[in-house]
């Protein structure tokens, strides 16, 4: 019977590459190797354009909903203003983690093949660039959407 540190090993604590029945079935390998950051055929600045928007179009909701204007009429306005500044102070730290050289991403258990472009700082600074276009085009989206709520309820077929 081995003993227990032959059973599990890795070269190094903090880079233990365990597979387990999450992170090694088929379905998680499947949801996140199509995720914009993991998925193939993407260059880096439209990775950071996708992934921008995502977080541009959803955090503009919780800002105007939970903001401190969440009951004036400006509250869509504060909500794209909120989302635009944090949309700005993440692609400032994307851009000091691009200043820093990041080594290339390992290969694990559920990506095997990690994105080639993001080996790199030009890589990294092409993913920051499209993280900012792709947020802040994404709260001008939700935005638009929340201030023409009333307009766009009028084509709906339920209001009936």
């Amino acid at each position: 019977m081995p003993n227990r540190t032959q059973a599990i090993s890795s070269p190094s604590p903090e880079v233990s590459n365990l597979a387990t029945p999450v992170n090694s079935s088929d379905i998680i390998k499947a949801f996140i190797g199509n995720l914009p950051v993991y998925r193939g055929g993407l260059s880096a600045q439209r990775r950071g354009l996708e992934i921008g928007m995502a977080h541009g179009y959803l955090l503009i909701g919780p800002f105007t909903l939970l903001g401190p204007l969440r009951g004036a009429d400006q509250a869509h306005l504060a909500g794209l203003l909120g989302t635009v500044g944090l949309v700005v102070i993440l692609t400032i730290c994307l851009s000091i983690y691009a200043s820093t050289n990041p080594a290339p991403p390992l290969a694990s258990v559920t990506v095997p093949k990690p994105p080639a472009d993001l080996n790199d700082q030009k890589g990294w600074n092409e993913f920051t660039s499209g993280f900012l276009i792709g947020g802040v085009g994404g709260a001008a989206f939700g935005y638009l959407l929340l201030a023409n709520v009333p307009v766009l309820s009028s084509f709906s077929i339920l209001s009936h």
